[in-house]
C-alpha cells in the first residue's frame, strides 16, 4: 500500500473534513481491523475494546477539520488510538494491562518450537506458555508495549512509531530493545528448555 495508500487516506480525510460521511465510512472500513486489533492487544482483550476503537473513529471525525497532514495518516490515527488506550487504561485500573495472543513472530515462535511435539501434555504446556507470554507482555510499560505492537503486528516502520509515540527513532529502538530484554528475562525458563 505505502505511499499510494497514504495519498488515498489524505484525500478521504479532506473529504471527511468537508463532512463527507461516505469518505468517513471508507476510512473506518479500511482501518477498523488494525485499530481494533491494536486496542485489543493493548487492553488484553478488554470488554471495552470495541468501545475504545469506536471512540478512536469518533475522535477522528471530530478532529477532521483540524487535521493537518504533517505525517502519514496512519501515524495520526494510531496517535489517537494510543492516547485513548492510555487514558482508558489509566482510568480503569491505574496500572498497565495488555496482551499479545502470542509472540509467535521471531523468538516467540522459537519458544513454542522448542516445546512442541505430538504428546497431548505438550498442548497444555503450549497453552500455559501463551498465558505466560501474555502476563510478561502485560507487565511491559505502555510505550514498550505499544512499540512492540506497532512494529510486530502493524508492521510500522521505526519513523512512524516514533511519531506515534512522540519520541525519537533511537528511543523507539531503545524501547523495543528493553521490551525484548524484559520478555527474555520473564520467559527465560522457557527459552532454556
Amino acid at each position: 500500500m505505502g505511499n499510494q495508500g497514504n495519498e488515498e487516506d489524505l484525500a478521504l480525510m479532506a473529504d471527511v473534513a468537508r463532512g463527507d460521511e461516505n469518505a468517513f465510512a471508507k476510512i473506518v472500513e479500511k482501518h477498523q481491523p488494525a485499530v481494533l486489533g491494536t486496542v485489543a492487544k493493548m487492553t488484553n482483550q478488554s470488554p471495552d475494546t470495541e468501545d475504545i476503537a469506536q471512540q478512536v473513529f469518533i475522535r477522528l471525525w471530530k478532529s477532521a477539520e483540524r487535521y493537518q497532514p504533517t505525517a502519514k495518516f496512519t501515524t495520526f490515527l494510531f496517535t489517537i488510538t494510543r492516547n485513548l488506550v492510555f487514558n482508558a487504561t489509566r482510568k480503569k485500573s491505574g496500572k498497565n494491562e495488555s496482551s499479545f495472543d502470542a509472540l509467535e513472530e521471531n523468538w516467540g515462535q522459537s519458544i513454542e518450537d522448542k516445546n512442541s511435539d505430538s504428546r497431548p501434555d505438550k498442548s497444555i504446556e503450549q497453552n500455559e506458555l501463551r498465558q505466560e507470554i501474555d502476563r510478561a507482555i502485560s507487565s511491559l510499560p505502555e510505550k514498550q508495549r505499544l512499540a512492540v505492537i506497532l512494529r510486530r503486528y502493524e508492521k510500522m516502520p521505526y519513523e512512524e512509531i516514533a511519531s506515534t509515540l512522540e519520541i525519537s527513532v533511537p528511543a523507539v529502538k531503545s524501547q523495543l530493545f528493553r521490551a525484548r530484554t524484559a520478555l527474555r528475562e520473564s520467559l527465560g525458563r522457557y527459552l532454556k528448555e
